[in-house]
């Protein structure tokens, strides 16, 4: 039924589809939590309990299952969820397939539930993105909003997967829709709020972790928590290295690399777990447990180098499965570890290896993903501490900046240049500074409006300005402040000249 039947407005419209993405995505992210842990409970649990080989072989029969799935009834449910997000978005005018929604549950069900090192949220972003792209279809939403609506679905399937709306709002602001744009806003954070509330309602009001109290015993440790940052951001940049060289090489095998180079890293996977169960699937409860001091610094440095390995070999493999929880995993891990030794060595006082835990957990993800605004605000929602913010804000901006230093180029734009797609990144649009009419106008003393007709102001976009130059061959530019001032003049030949048009014209005659 088209939307524009129920007597609403096209923004109330929209609101309303909006909350329903919300309540359906987070309905499918509880579904797809059950499924997972069932999975779990059964491969990892109740059969490894009983049959020690279990553990061993499960990531591999996991990751063989995921990938036929994938590779051989569901082609469009390959890789981690965001760039495949991006690409309907940026592509595809926001279609995403009922059958790939089918496709992502069932293999990432299978393929993080027996045991393979990685996480849900990326999928979740992709099967919310799915949910809005086929309620827009039920609801006969117009073509031109069709694009609009995947990322509203996305924000509502990574914020349920995550339990945090805020990150999930400003994650796919920062990073798939790489916009800040006030139209969007609304309805992302709407939807956003509704699915986290009605996942709420079905898996309880507990948080992703179960965080310990913060504290800063002292304001030297600022400069362990920059340490976090440093040793974050030279881990994830090495990370994203080694992705890039083994993906680039894996590119020259035949096609059977499909359906053995999953089961391999599956299979080693099993390995490692033998020794540090807490590296398999997503590993969120290996993180509770290292959050609560399960563990001394030294097995922390052990789980953070073999989870950091199992993903790297699983997420090049192509097992179907997102990135994030390993992200936070490994982040936390390296920052409980640094704290730990802080803890025993450093001279002055320092807060239990707990507290460095929480702020790593935001390192990695920000060094990785280039997105510093989700991964400052994520530790926030999860903390609920004032005090964590300014730790938070050393750790996360260091490693941002040391791992786009040694690696400029973010993770998922990687990703897509090796697919052979080009797709926008928040780095990129960070860079790009967009010309307004004041470095353009031509600047002449500040004068009284004489000439009638049209009036630009400084800081009005230059694109803007280009279609009233077809109405009128000379505009004044005016002050905010004082509308009858001129500050400058505007023309065609200014316009060009600021864009480097002109030179090219003068090189061609």
């Amino acid at each position: 039924m088209p939307l524009g039947h129920i007597g609403l407005s096209e923004t109330q419209r929209f609101l309303l589809l909006a909350l329903l993405i919300g309540v359906f995505s987070g309905l499918l992210v509880v579904l797809f939590h059950i499924a997972i842990d069932m999975i779990s409970w059964t491969s990892l649990g109740a059969l490894a309990g009983r049959f020690r080989l279990v553990r061993l072989l499960s990531p591999a029969v996991g990751a063989i299952l995921a990938v036929l799935i994938v590779r051989k009834i569901f082609p469009r449910a390959k890789g981690s969820g965001v760039n495949q997000t991006k690409i309907a978005i940026y592509s595809s005018e926001g279609y995403v397939s009922s059958s790939t929604i089918i496709g992502k549950f069932a293999a990432c069900s299978i393929s993080i539930g027996s045991g393979n090192s990685l996480g849900p949220e990326d999928p979740s972003l992709q099967m919310g993105a799915g949910v809005a792209s086929v309620l827009g279809r039920v609801f006969h939403l117009p073509r031109n909003n069709m694009r609009l609506i995947a990322p509203v679905g996305a924000a509502a399937g990574i914020a349920a997967a995550f339990n945090t709306p805020i990150s999930g709002v400003l994650f796919v602001m920062e990073e798939v829709l790489a916009d800040w744009s006030a139209t969007a806003v609304g309805s992302i954070v709407l939807a956003a709020v509704s699915a986290v509330v009605t996942m709420r309602a079905f898996l309880g009001n507990d948080p992703l972790f179960r965080i310990p109290a913060f504290e800063l015993t002292h304001v030297s440790e600022l400069l362990v928590y920059a340490g976090i940052g440093i040793a974050g951001g030279l881990l994830s940049a090495l990370f994203m290295w080694l992705v890039e060289t083994l993906k680039e090489h894996m590119e020259q095998l035949p096609d059977w690399r499909y359906y053995v180079l999953p089961p391999a890293a599956g299979f080693f996977t099993g390995v490692v777990g033998l020794w540090f169960p807490e590296v398999m699937g997503a590993g969120y409860d290996g993180l509770n447990s290292a959050l609560h001091g399960q563990f001394i610094w030294q097995v922390l440095l052990y789980l953070t180098l073999a989870k950091a390995l199992v993903t790297l070999l699983s997420f090049t493999a192509e097992t179907p499965g997102g990135m994030f929880a390993p992200a936070l995993f490994v982040g936390g891990m390296l920052g409980g570890t640094l704290g730990g030794i802080a803890h025993h060595f450093w001279p002055l006082a320092a807060a239990p290896a707990e507290s460095y835990m929480l702020v790593g957990m935001g390192t990695f993800f920000a060094g990785l993903f280039r997105v510093p605004i989700t991964s400052i605000f994520m530790v926030f929602e999860l903390s609920a501490s004032y005090v964590i913010v300014l730790p938070v804000m050393i750790a996360n901006i260091t490693a941002y900046l040391l791992s786009r230093k040694l690696h400029p180029k973010p993770f998922f734009k990687m990703l897509a240049d090796l697919d052979g797609l080009n797709l926008p990144s928040a780095e990129e649009k960070r860079n790009f500074q967009p010309l307004r009419v004041e470095d353009a106008m031509y600047r002449v003393s500040p004068a009284t409006a004489q000439e009638p007709g049209i009036r630009l102001y400084p800081d009005e976009p230059l694109d803007a300005a280009l279609r009233l130059l077809s109405v009128q061959s000379r505009i004044q530019v005016v002050s905010r402040l004082k509308q009858d001032e001129v500050l400058g003049t505007l023309t065609l030949d200014d316009v060009h000249r600021a864009y480097g048009i002109a030179g090219q014209e003068v090189e061609e005659g």
